[in-house]
């Protein structure tokens, strides 16, 4: 896997040291930067700040563990598409039916959803916490072994997250408009 980790001189894991990657970044930005290249040729400018921005790029996607591993996936071609609705974690169906029964009363004016709401969010929140958790784990797991098993799990894991994100911010939203 080339792109990004090559750029910035990194093997691919999804484990990184923040320090280094840190390091190597402003090791490479102090290289390429386009302010050493204002005297040189047209061409050597463009490539300065062609990667110049590249590098920022990389840095911005891989210190972002998320960012990171979804970059890692599409690398690896399992990239997730856009989220639909019908991508409910099954597990999920019925709190989801009631979220949304509740959201409705709340939009038409009925507060005493509210602590179902509330307790909602939490139960969200806890669910975010528990995926956030789980990340971890997987991410050293590919990187010993790098089996294609691992990165459908990740991936499954963040498509969860994604979706418990998006809960928590439509419950969240429709509580402040409710305030």
């Amino acid at each position: 896997m080339s792109g990004y980790f090559e750029l910035l001189g990194l093997p691919p894991a999804l484990t990184l040291d923040a320090a280094e990657l840190q390091r190597l970044f402003y090791e490479r930005s102090r290289q390429w930067h386009p302010d050493r290249f204002a005297r040189k040729p047209e061409e050597e400018r463009q490539r300065a700040l062609d990667l110049s921005s590249r590098l920022n790029d990389a840095y911005r996607t891989l210190r972002d563990p998320v960012q990171r591993a979804q970059y890692v996936l599409a690398q690896e071609g399992l990239d997730a598409g856009p989220q639909r609705s019908a991508d409910v974690p099954p597990e999920l169906l019925e709190e989801v039916f009631e979220l949304n029964m509740a959201l409705e009363e709340l939009r038409g004016g009925d507060i005493s959803v509210r602590p179902q709401l509330e307790a909602a969010r939490a139960s969200f929140l806890g669910m975010l916490a528990a995926a956030e958790a789980r990340l971890p784990e997987l991410f050293a797991a590919w990187d010993a072994a790098r089996r294609r098993e691992t990165l459908a799990e990740i991936r499954g894991v963040l498509d969860r997250r994604k979706y418990i994100q998006n809960l928590v911010n439509e419950v969240e939203k429709e509580l402040s408009a409710a305030a």
